[in-house]
């Protein structure tokens, strides 16, 4: 059987597309003094605050050992710091500093300009097609990540 025009090469354009965006923004970013994965870390910590190590390793997708490291250097750079938790002093929770939100300004103007270069001359409709397919796949595999039973597949038999 044939497989249909795109099929095979769409794991490789996404993995293109996210190493060559990688690129970019570091490239505009090194300036700031910042990797992407720490801002990642940093947007993520402003956006639930007090979150514990575990959980912002659990929404970056990277090991709590990584991630340790990762907020060491933040912490370290006078960006966050960790607080106990008054629950279980086994606990970090993870607050921004104020030092944090000139830079947290600075990424964000970089992360724009990135966003709006690399998607100069799209027509906005085709995007909205393109962002509503990308968020189908990502729901796609989604499923198949979480899923705990032998089915790996979504096809209709």
């Amino acid at each position: 059987m044939k497989t249909p025009a795109g099929q095979s090469t769409i794991g490789y354009l996404i993995a293109d597309l996210s190493r060559l965006f990688g690129r970019v923004f570091d490239r505009r970013a090194a300036h700031l003094g910042l990797t992407r994965v720490q801002w990642r870390a940093l947007k993520r910590i402003h956006t639930s605050e007090g979150i514990t190590q575990s959980e912002l390793a659990d929404l970056m997708d990277m090991e709590p050992i990584a991630v340790g490291r990762v907020v060491d250097r933040l912490q370290k750079a006078g960006f966050v710091e960790r607080r106990s938790d008054p629950d279980d002093r086994r606990v970090w929770r993870l607050h921004l500093l104020p030092q944090s939100d000139a830079v947290m300004h600075d990424i964000e103007a970089v992360a724009t300009s990135v966003r709006e270069d690399c998607l100069a001359g799209i027509d906005p409709d085709e995007l909205a097609t393109a962002l509503k397919v990308l968020g189908q796949i990502r729901e796609n595999l989604s499923l198949l990540d979480r899923a705990s039973r032998g089915d790996s597949s979504l096809r209709k038999s």
